[in-house]
């Protein structure tokens, strides 16, 4: 009897996940699909989900063009971890061991590298914008919002984030079900409290925007909300029993992240095409213009709603961050990686809420083209998982000399050129230093980095689809002899 069912789950909550990047034995899984809702909602319900509303308009597009790629971005992106997290479930260990059955143990640092910067900068960004949060609405209700607040707000927020990362998945599983529950009812409290603000009339009234607009919004919720997440969506099904359901391994992943974005950018987009005003300051400030729509009476549960929201998110990062920089090829305990990537959250934070001036915004655009990468890497495993008719040969995702090898020079060079194609594709204005990117945009006749396919995120989708058909059809053969090997 392992240490885990020996104990009861509150107290399993409480103790150090000792497991890191191993395979998590037969009397170790636990659980049943459904389980993976609460941590996908609890991360995903977000005040930030409204703010989405003014980020879609600000396309220049309609409410129901915008409504339209919302929900298809959303879903669709959701849809993408719920095929990754089935990897988990066949597997049994985290999402970028894994993803060594594409790219050799060795070989795998690579996007393992990826993944660890993509994750640390978004729990980063996410304890950021809750220590903003906090200090705007404190402010509002006379109550501080100076440094002080700041600094007590942070060390709440980083707390409770690092706190989950080093505990691990019984803590995370127990957080986000809390999380879930308190933030679903303080959300929908909050839709009811400003309703009043919608004018359906000058919502109906803002003009329709071309198609290459409405695609630009549609790779705003792709990138922006699952494929931000695929990279770590098998870290939470690796613990189910193998005789799970594939289809509810989808289905409750998927859901789960998907359900909440959505019903808030309905929200969203109707609140911010109510005001014009109301949709510009989003753009600038979402939690401080979001708040302004409130009486102070119910700044309290605002404030509550949108930091357990981000913590959710963060906690979810921290987890997977850390076993990111493990696969990388860092030899220490999972919680000591954890650590590590909460100081440099910590560090980040700091030099962002009280040192920058015009940081955050930059930053913001280092790690959205990190997507067009991480999108490539999502084309590469999706192939890969869909060409295997049996499980992984669990043990020798450790061994370089085994069936998956050690340094894959094919995948590696899909995963450059898919990159490359998709930088040349996309156009980034969050960062001058980004300014290098559309290069490919003119020498194809779409226009340049000023036509009209400039802001679709074309980059984003071609790297993703390039990869993904590369690998399903040249790798197949290689697949097909790794399973014949004999154990």
């Amino acid at each position: 009897m392992t240490s885990t069912e020996a104990i009861a789950p509150e107290t399993a909550a409480l103790r150090v996940e000792t497991n890191g990047i191993n395979v998590i034995p037969d009397l170790e899984r636990k659980g049943a699909p459904r389980q993976l809702f609460w941590p996908w909602f609890g991360s995903n319900v977000s005040v930030l989900g409204l703010a989405y509303g003014a980020f879609a308009l600000g396309f220049g597009i309609s409410f129901w063009q915008a409504l339209i790629a919302g929900v298809l971005g959303i879903a669709a992106s959701f849809l993408l971890c719920g095929f990754v997290a089935v990897a988990g479930k066949r597997g049994s260990a985290p999402t970028l061991v894994l993803s060594r059955s594409s790219f050799g143990v060795r070989g795998n640092r690579v996007p393992a590298v990826l993944s660890w910067v993509l994750t640390v900068g978004w729990e980063t960004v996410l304890v950021i914008l809750a220590t903003l949060a906090t200090a705007t609405v404190f402010d509002r209700l006379g109550w501080g919002g100076g440094d002080g607040t700041k600094v007590g707000a942070m060390i709440v927020v980083a707390l409770l984030t690092v706190a989950a990362g080093v505990f691990g998945f019984d803590l995370i599983m127990r957080l986000q079900t809390w999380i879930t529950v308190i933030t679903g009812i303080l959300t929908i409290a909050y839709i009811v409290a400003v309703s009043d603000k919608i004018h359906w009339q000058t919502v109906s009234a803002i003009h329709s925007g071309s198609t290459q607009h409405v695609l630009g919004a549609f790779v705003l919720f792709v990138t922006g909300f699952g494929l931000g997440w695929v990279n770590a969506a098998a870290d939470y099904s690796r613990y189910l029993p193998r005789r799970s359901s594939s289809g509810q391994v989808v289905f409750w992943t998927a859901f789960g992240g998907a359900v909440a974005p959505i019903v808030l950018l309905v929200f969203g987009l109707l609140l911010a095409g109510s005001s014009p005003k109301l949709s510009e300051g989003i753009a600038a400030n979402p939690i401080g213009a979001l708040s302004v729509e409130l009486p102070k009476g119910l700044l309290v549960p605002f404030v509550i709603v949108a930091v357990l929201g981000l913590i959710g998110g963060a906690a979810l990062d921290i987890y997977s961050s850390g076993l990111s920089l493990l696969t990388a090829g860092l030899r220490i305990p999972r919680y000591q990686a954890a650590l590590i990537d909460g100081v440099i959250m910590i560090a980040g934070t700091i030099y962002v809420v009280f040192f920058a001036d015009n940081f955050f915004q930059p930053f913001q655009g280092f790690l959205f083209t990190l997507g067009v990468p991480i999108a490539a890497w999502c084309g590469i495993f999706l192939a890969d998982l869909a060409l295997r008719r049996t499980d992984y040969a669990e043990p020798e995702l450790f061994e370089p000399h085994g069936r998956y090898g050690d340094v894959r020079i094919l995948p590696l060079a899909v995963l450059a050129v898919a990159t490359a194609l998709g930088w040349g594709l996309v156009t980034n204005t969050n960062a001058d230093w980004l300014d290098w990117q559309g290069y490919l945009l003119d020498p194809i006749g779409l226009g340049g980095k000023t036509g009209s396919w400039a802001y679709a995120g074309l980059g984003v989708l071609a790297a993703l689809a390039l990869a993904f058909l590369v690998t399903f059809v040249v790798e197949r053969q290689r697949v097909r002899a790794q399973e014949s090997r004999p154990a």
